[in-house]
């Protein structure tokens, strides 16, 4: 008999958790295991890559009410009678108001919402929520499992949350989940009763799927001019990915003479801001925010140098692309750094402000011997993680 599994997300937006989980359900076994799939938003480009075999959950009835805009969503409860959960709702919505961390405004938040999604009707042999905080409170409280899995994907101390909160949650787990070496001793190290419960799965990456879809365009998508070394960097538009950095470090290199133009690929709260940095270093040419691409491995593939600003990560499965792809990487030095670069050997790791993360930049363009030794580093690596999905497996049985 197959093995029923859910996953709880979010969402599919383009984030790194919401790409690994994709490239997870890629991997199952769908002869041994049947999988569900909870979005608290059904919304974002990975929606049309998830795997035929797997269902996506509808959204009860009250919480379907509940994420609707405010005054419509109160309008829905009270014109039913469902006082108690327009407060609810009101009461949410005041919370995200509050100076509190995103972290602990979304743990606050959630009791209010929890209402909302009461009544699942299905049991599973397993149940996993795959991106920290709401996606693991939801199994917890509301799915009925045999065995409850928490993914956590960033840098713990990083998430701005209450240990407290989640180490409630955290009792009622039989796994912890995380992504590199760092983040499962940051676990260890705050939640030290429940440390007998992490393991470590790194994101699955597949070589030959990335090199296949990186050939699908073959026209300079770039546009580049003259012998313009194109930079291309990966990720949401958040202050997580330091991209205010990469603004200032691109006009760093413009000052210095270096013919240059930065792409980003992602979407997020920051574009508003970041291009009023953008045309505040007068970088309308040079720095261009591309929006989301369902497809981002022909440019990854065309760029000459990968740099990723991030102030925190889990384990970056962008940079695990880029090396795939061979790239020169530049990377900052965020506490997780170590884990995916070894400087100087396949990658650099440089200073978190705009300065260093230029000064690496310019030594690979000025520096052609560096940038092919740290490309031939990468061809003869090993870098696929298919297999990781045998050490789920492994807590499923």
């Amino acid at each position: 008999m197959k093995k029923k599994l859910l996953f709880v997300i979010p969402s599919l937006a383009a984030g790194g958790g919401e790409r690994s989980l994709v490239n997870l359900l890629s991997q199952i076994d769908y002869s041994k295991f049947d999988v569900d799939v909870f979005l608290f938003h059904q919304e974002g480009m990975f929606l049309e890559h998830l795997p035929e075999q797997v269902s996506l959950l509808p959204h009860p009835i009250n919480y379907r009410r509940f994420i609707l805009p405010l005054s419509q969503s109160l309008a829905a409860f009270l014109s039913r009678g469902q006082f108690r959960l327009a407060y609810r709702r009101l009461r949410y919505a005041m919370i995200h108001r509050t100076p509190l961390s995103v972290g602990e405004r979304e743990q606050k938040a959630w009791k209010h919402m929890a209402e909302t999604l009461q009544g699942f009707t299905g049991v599973y042999d397993t149940a996993i929520g795959f991106l920290e905080k709401t996606s693991i409170y939801m199994c917890v409280d509301h799915i009925r499992a045999n065995s409850k899995i928490g993914w956590i994907h960033n840098d713990y101390l990083k998430l701005e949350t209450n240990a407290a909160f989640d180490q409630r949650y955290f009792r009622r787990l039989n796994h912890i989940v995380t992504v590199s070496d760092e983040c499962a001793a940051t676990l260890k190290s705050v939640f030290s009763e429940q440390s007998n419960k992490v393991s470590i799965i790194h994101n699955i990456v597949s070589p030959n799927i990335i090199c296949r879809l990186a050939q699908h365009v073959q026209q300079d998508l770039f546009e580049r001019r003259d012998q313009e070394t194109v930079i291309l960097t990966i990720g949401r538009l958040h202050s997580q990915k330091g991209l205010e950095l990469a603004v200032e470090a691109c006009r760093i290199l413009l000052d210095r003479g270096l013919s240059i133009q930065w792409n980003v690929i992602g979407e997020g709260e920051e574009r508003e801001s970041l291009n009023r940095l953008i045309d505040r270093f007068r970088l309308g040419q040079s720095f261009r925010l591309l929006g989301l691409r369902s497809n981002p491995y022909p440019y990854l593939h065309q760029a000459d140098i990968y740099v990723q600003t991030s102030r925190f990560e889990g384990k970056s499965i962008a940079i695990d692309e880029a090396k795939i792809l061979n790239k020169p990487i530049v990377v900052t030095n965020f506490s997780t750094a170590k884990d995916q670069i070894r400087h100087d050997v396949d990658g650099l790791i440089v200073g978190m402000n705009a300065e260093s993360i230029a000064d690496g930049i310019m030594r690979l363009i000025e520096n052609k011997e560096l940038r092919n030794r740290l490309s031939q580093a990468l061809s003869g690596m090993e870098l696929g993680t298919e297999d990781e999905i045998k050490k789920l497996y492994q807590l499923l049985a």
